[in-house]
């Protein structure tokens, strides 16, 4: 999911070098949803790996 954050931010940037506004904009908001994802999936499963870690 990181990997597609990055690709969506790449799509970004050149969009915006290229001067497709709306287009750099739709990407941007893909890739922070993606990111913001990973983020929360990625604090769940250390959570969770942690709490079951303490178990025998």
């Amino acid at each position: 999911m990181l990997y597609w954050a990055l690709v969506f931010l790449l799509v970004s940037l050149v969009a915006a070098l290229f001067g497709f506004g709306g287009i750099s904009a739709a990407a941007a908001d893909i890739a922070r949803i993606l990111f913001f994802i990973f983020i929360v999936l990625f604090l769940a499963s250390l959570i969770y790996g942690l709490v079951r870690r303490g178990r025998p």
